[in-house]
């Protein structure tokens, strides 16, 4: 697969499916959690792409997949061409340094045992990036990259903030140079006047580095702020995708309609005039989600298109200007019903 222009993707995830066992066998427990069933998207050279959705959609189970911290039950990952689905551990070890994460949690992906700069050194020690004076030089320089005083090198984790923490993350992730950087939630467990700070840095480290990222969040602020592309995903499935700015200004399937709804706009006056779109029900249970469309059982719309939302999985199909969705009432143009046009379910 290539991207408009002919780029081969940094990273390439074809029909990702990821299914946990439930239940203890012993007993006769025979469930499976249907985490991630089919998930596609490629990122290109430099690309950001957030992947939103609410909590249980599957988003960090993909980020695991991707990094193989966890194995796929099927499909293929390509990074940088290569396909490193079936790699062995020693296989997969020269492809580790274009790829890196920063976790959710600063404190405890950090080890307490070893010193700030000891923590990002690692990395380059294990893949013979440098040693010596050159790793010291190294770990100050990057120290300075991220915006930590490179004396803080010498302290431990838990000397730092929170804020502080997470860039000593941000550091490690991008000390050997990585292709593709993927980032869960880095800023969630951060206090709110640190968040700004933390994307701002993000930000201005991929435009002079040029790394592609894969950005997961719940935050749409954050994501319109920071991401080039948006994949919205919702019950283990990716239901919608298209460039930023076309996302938010026309969004298709209801259900990102419903989010972008919900989302906080700095603006008072703005935000007292907006019509909320709220949706009934829980998200479904991943051990038995509904047949045909995932979000029929929500949808204020699935009448419409039913029988057809009960018996038939909607396919992600392209509807114009790089424009994905699947939803049975979409159609071939692009045209969608707007729920708060329908007054439907909204607040």
């Amino acid at each position: 697969m290539s991207l408009d222009g002919g780029l081969a993707p940094a990273l390439e995830v074809e029909d990702l499916v990821k299914r946990f066992p439930a239940g203890n066998r012993m007993l006769g427990g025979d469930g499976v959690v249907h985490a991630v069933e089919g998930v596609s998207f490629a990122i290109a050279p430099g690309e950001l792409l957030g992947l939103v959705g609410e909590s249980g959609s599957g988003k960090t189970t993909v980020a695991n997949c991707v990094l193989r911290l966890v194995e796929p039950t099927s499909g293929t990952i390509r990074l940088r061409g290569v396909d490193i689905t079936r790699l062995s551990r020693r296989q997969l070890r020269p492809h580790r340094r274009h790829l890196h994460m920063v976790f959710q949690d600063p404190y405890s992906s950090l080890n307490p045992r070893l010193t700030t700069g000891q923590i990002v050194a690692e990395p380059l020690r294990l893949h013979g990036l440098a040693r010596g004076k050159a790793l010291d030089g190294k770990i100050a320089a990057l120290f300075d990259l991220v915006g930590l005083r490179p004396e803080l090198r010498f302290r431990y984790p838990h000397e730092l903030s929170g804020g502080q923490r997470q860039r000593v993350g941000l550091a490690r992730a991008l000390s050997v140079e990585p292709s593709v950087l993927v980032a869960d939630e880095p800023v969630s467990a951060l206090d709110v006047s640190v968040q700004a700070a933390i994307l701002n840095l993000l930000r201005d480290l991929q435009a002079s580095m040029g790394f592609s990222c894969l950005f997961i969040t719940h935050d749409l602020a954050t994501v319109e702020y920071l991401c080039d592309r948006v994949a919205v995903m919702y019950l283990g499935k990716i239901v919608e995708t298209a460039p930023t700015h076309e996302l938010f200004d026309s969004p298709k399937h209801p259900y990102t309609q419903a989010l972008l709804s919900a989302a906080v706009t700095p603006d008072p006056e703005q935000q007292r005039g907006r019509r909320r779109i709220v949706l009934t029900g829980e998200i479904p249970s991943p051990l038995d989600p509904p047949s045909g469309c995932a979000f029929r059982t929500r949808c204020p719309l699935a009448h419409r298109s039913a029988p057809r939302s009960v018996d038939e999985e909607p396919v992600l199909r392209d509807v114009g200007r790089g424009h994905l969705v699947a939803c049975h009432l979409v159609g071939p143009g692009g045209e969608a019903p707007r729920l708060a046009d329908e007054r439907l379910g909204v607040a």
